[in-house]
């Protein structure tokens, strides 16, 4: 089984020169040429933005740090390191003031529904951001992520475009390492940072590489269970996973709308890139 899975193994030579292309040219073809990028202080957030150093140079890509306090300060060190490092525009927004006024509506809602606003909360300011900007918002939801439903819908996974939403959280670490993002944030365990000492593993129940390797399976060689569990996976990550992407499939769709009319958007229109763009 272990053969089957090597293709997580990138050529990020490769990978990073594609990526890039796809940052240049599909801003460049909406009329635009930068970008906005929500900077956690995280490994995926920090690939998304140096790559768009590369494709659109520096001073056209603009880093929004978006803590809530109860953010740990890592995180906020962290993207200041990346910022440092690769020269990027930044601005420090506190969302707490924005956020706690949503929560405190029911001050006992628990901590997912409390990750929902700080999330979202976020992206509204990444979206007046752009706004002012007339910029794109970057996407930084990996395969993984999204394939899980592990985001939250018109929050973290919500862009315009997405350079690395086709590439596994193991291999988002490979290619962080090769394009120059700081050791500390590609070594450092994933987080969301929604509340104090979440950790996206812990929350997951296993080790990313254990999820990829599934995943792959899963997803792109369009195995079935039986085969995987026979391959010497455990049936419970893999019914676990089968079961995510399942249930999740809605935060991957545009919204569904009821067919009236002849030519329905999304349905039988679905000419995206037909109309000039």
């Amino acid at each position: 089984m272990e053969t089957q899975t090597k293709d997580l193994k990138i050529n990020p030579k490769l990978v990073k020169e594609l990526l890039v292309r796809f940052i240049r040219e599909e801003t460049h073809k909406v009329g635009m040429s930068r970008v906005v990028v929500g900077l956690s202080g995280g490994v995926d957030s920090a690939l998304s933005a140096a790559l768009a150093v590369e494709a659109l140079g520096k001073e056209n890509v603009l880093c929004v740090v978006l803590p809530h306090r109860t953010s740990s300060q890592d995180s906020l060190d962290d993207a200041k390191l990346f910022a440092e490092k690769f020269g990027v525009r930044t601005e420090i927004v506190d969302i707490t003031p924005a956020a706690d006024a949503i929560v405190a509506r029911e001050p006992n809602m628990d901590n997912l529904r409390k990750g929902n606003i700080f999330s979202r909360t976020r992206m509204v300011i990444l979206y007046d951001t752009s706004a002012r900007e007339r910029a794109l918002v970057l996407g930084t939801s990996n395969k993984t992520e999204m394939l899980l439903g592990y985001g939250t819908i018109f929050g973290d996974m919500a862009h315009a475009i997405n350079p690395i939403g086709d590439l596994y959280k193991t291999q988002v670490w490979q290619l962080a390492e090769f394009v120059g993002v700081p050791e500390r944030i590609v070594k450092k365990k994933p987080s969301a940072d929604l509340w104090a000492g979440q950790t996206d593993e812990q929350e997951l129940g296993y080790t990313y590489e254990e999820i990829d390797k599934v995943l792959y399976l899963l997803v792109d060689q369009k195995m079935k269970i039986e085969e995987i569990v026979s391959g010497g996976f455990s049936s419970n990550i893999v019914k676990d996973m089968h079961g995510r992407i399942i249930r999740s499939q809605f935060k991957r769709t545009p919204p569904i709308i009821a067919k009236v009319g002849h030519r329905t958007i999304n349905v039988d229109f679905r000419y995206l890139r037909d109309w000039g763009a």
